[in-house]
Parts: C-alpha cells; sequence; structure tokens
C-alpha cells in the first residue's frame, strides 16, 4: 500500500537516491547531486519559497517525489517528478502525486503550471499529455521559471480560466 506525504527531512537521502538512479542509470542522463543542489535543501527551496514537495511511500521508502515551485502571477512549476520503475503505471503513483499538487494549486488559486523535460522521457511526455498539459516553446515559459540545460521539451496547464 502506498501513500503520499508532505516532505520530511529523514528521507532527503532516499529521494536523492532515488532521483539519481533514475536520471544515471535509467535514462543515461549525467546528473549529479551537484548539478542539484536543490536536493539537498529541499525545505528551503521548495516549501519556505511558497512551493510544496510531496513524497510518495511504499512501506517507508520512498517510491516517488513531486514538487511545486511557486512562480509570478498565480503559476506554478513541477520539479523532481519521478516514480521507482516498479511503481509505474498500474499503480498510479506518478498520477496520485501529480493529483495532489494540482489540488494544493487549485486550492491556492494558481491559474496555470508548468514543466521542462527531456525528450528521451516519452513516457513521461505521454503522461502529462494524458493529464491535461500542453506541448509548448522553450520561449512560452514563464520568465522565472528556472531552466535546466538538460530540459528539451516543455509543457503547460492550464487550471482555472
Amino acid at each position: 500500500m502506498s501513500k503520499i506525504i508532505p516532505f520530511e527531512e529523514k528521507y532527503t537521502q532516499e529521494v536523492i537516491e532515488l532521483i539519481l538512479s533514475i536520471q544515471r542509470d535509467e535514462f543515461q542522463i549525467d546528473l549529479t547531486v551537484e548539478d542539484q543542489p536543490d536536493l539537498l535543501k529541499i525545505t528551503e527551496e521548495y516549501i519556505e519559497t511558497g512551493g510544496n514537495f510531496w513524497l510518495a511511500l511504499a512501506d517507508d521508502q520512498v517510491i516517488g517525489t513531486i514538487a511545486l515551485v511557486k512562480l509570478e502571477n498565480h503559476c506554478g512549476a513541477i520539479k523532481k517528478m519521478f516514480v521507482a520503475k516498479n511503481f509505474r503505471g498500474e499503480k498510479q503513483i506518478g498520477k496520485k502525486l501529480l493529483d495532489m499538487l494540482v489540488a494544493d494549486c487549485e486550492k491556492q488559486g494558481y491559474k496555470y503550471l508548468y514543466l521542462g523535460t527531456v525528450e528521451v522521457l516519452k513516457a513521461a511526455q505521454k503522461f502529462y499529455q494524458k493529464n491535461g498539459f500542453q506541448r509548448i516553446k522553450k520561449s512560452e515559459m514563464p520568465k522565472d521559471y528556472h531552466l535546466m540545460d538538460v530540459d528539451t521539451v516543455f509543457f503547460k496547464r492550464t487550471l482555472r480560466k
């Protein structure tokens, strides 16, 4: 049985290990924890800046993550969405994480969500499109969205008009 909880510091190392293993081992995206210093300061980087960070747990082990970055003009950015390979698909962990983030954004009055991903992550792109995201050009991303060098595919979802 899995559950979604707000981030707790005690899971920091597990979060780092999950994300790096998916990036490097599964998809050969050459990133280190040094390239992503936010992973060492999740509370400061995401929660204290008005965003949030959630964990999916199974048997008290981190099996998924999703982060929200608060942007200007009632917008948000999705970051650090990762689900362990064994928990993708029918277990709906990614959908549960995304639904938690979207519900939080709607409660706070967000109008749009944005995200960037990597060309090689085809399943992730299909997932986002299936969940109401439209592919957009890089030039359409908000000016305060922090672009990562590896991101080449961009999406936007309207939450409310």
